[in-house]
C-alpha cells in the first residue's frame, strides 16, 4: 500500500478512534451520574447541599470541583477547594456522614517562592 494511501486510511481511522473514546467516556459520566442519584434517592448519601454546608464550617473556600466516586465500597465526594488564603486543597469526604477523610493541599507558586526565601 503507498503511503499517500495509507494517509487517507488513517484520517477516518483516528476520527473513528477518538469518537470511540469520547463516547466511551459518556458512558461512563453517566453512569458516575446515574450511580448519584441512585444513592441519594435511596438515602444511602447525603445531598452535596449539605455536605458543602458542612463543609464551608470546617474548610471555607470556593468550590472549584466536585466528583462522586465509590472507592473501597464507600460513597466519596472529592472535593476541591480554592481556600481564602489562595491555596487548592483537595478534600476527600464520605458521603454517607459529611466526615472529611483527608485534605491534600497544593501551595501557590507565590507560597514556594516565600517559603525557598524564609518567609520574607
Amino acid at each position: 500500500m503507498s503511503i499517500p494511501k495509507l494517509r487517507w486510511l488513517c484520517g477516518p481511522f483516528q476520527a473513528g478512534l477518538l469518537a470511540c473514546a469520547l463516547g466511551l467516556g459518556a458512558a461512563v459520566q453517566a453512569d458516575d451520574h446515574d450511580l448519584a442519584r441512585q444513592a441519594l434517592e435511596s438515602g444511602q448519601v447525603l445531598p452535596l447541599a449539605t455536605v458543602l454546608g458542612k463543609l464551608a464550617r470546617e474548610v471555607p473556600g470556593q468550590v472549584l470541583k466536585v466528583e462522586f466516586e465509590r472507592e473501597d465500597g464507600r460513597f466519596i465526594y472529592e472535593i476541591r477547594l480554592l481556600q481564602n488564603d489562595g491555596r487548592v486543597a483537595k478534600l476527600k469526604v464520605d458521603a454517607v456522614d459529611g466526615r472529611v477523610l483527608a485534605i491534600k493541599r497544593k501551595d501557590t507558586e507565590k507560597d514556594r517562592d516565600a517559603n525557598s526565601r524564609g518567609g520574607r
